[in-house]
């Protein structure tokens, strides 16, 4: 996956990310000193082991996760000193995720799923055909009426990338997307991502243990031990 356009200008960077469970001689680092910078519309992948922290990192560039040390800036401004309300309305806005499980609603229809996404983040277009816009963009307007249970594994994903941009969003977070799929239909989502990022230019970070995935962007932060071992451009 490639940038739509050069990463010059700083979406997110975050300084001395530690994250610590525990305490005393049982503690255990999951971040131990993470520095940071993300580019406005790069394709970053963090790439490690199960254990590796990648997972963690995710969740701490998110706002899922507050760190137990660190400074994180959003753009030009603090994040890291922000409080949970503020913090709360910064993720419904401006950050999606797109997790390994689609977490879709099992009650909710393919429609229902990414109407409720634009509802929750307030979105103020209309949000009917918002959500029917994205479903044609994820190839998937004939499914619209469709529960999760009758979807196959590559259109549950492809409905939650859709409920993903119903925020609009600058960054998208990916936790091994493609991690329950075979690898055609893994490769074929992993597709998808990449036009779509191409087309509406937001940040994407994916967190994989597969080399292959990883290859995919523009850049790869490899993990190990909650640090960062290797930072190379693809």
């Amino acid at each position: 996956m490639t940038a739509v356009a050069s990463a010059e200008a700083t979406l997110m960077s975050c300084e001395g990310i530690e994250v610590v469970h525990g305490g005393g001689a049982s503690s255990v680092h999951a971040l131990a000193g993470v520095d940071l910078e993300l580019g406005v519309a790069q394709t970053l992948a963090l790439q490690g082991h199960s254990g590796s922290g990648k997972t963690t990192l995710l969740h701490v560039l998110g706002g899922l996760l507050e760190p137990t040390s660190a400074v994180v800036r959003w753009r030009d401004g603090p994040l890291s000193t922000l409080d949970r309300a503020a913090r709360t309305a910064l993720r419904a806005q401006a950050i999606a995720y797109v997790f390994q499980g689609t977490n879709l609603l099992d009650h909710f229809s393919a429609y229902e799923n990414v109407v409720f996404a634009a509802l929750a983040c307030r979105q103020r277009e209309d949000r009917a055909q918002l959500a029917l816009e994205l479903l044609g963009l994820v190839g998937l307007a004939g499914k619209r009426d469709a529960l999760p249970s009758e979807l196959s594994g590559g259109e549950a994903q492809r409905v939650a990338i859709a409920r993903a941009l119903a925020q609009r969003p600058d960054l998208v977070l990916c936790d091994e997307p493609t991690g329950h799929l075979d690898s055609d239909t893994g490769a074929r989502v992993l597709d998808l991502l990449d036009t779509l990022q191409l087309e509406l230019g937001f940040t994407l970070v994916i967190a994989t243990h597969d080399a292959r995935v990883a290859a995919r962007c523009a850049r790869v932060l490899e993990l190990s031990d909650g640090r960062i071992v290797a930072d190379r451009q693809t």
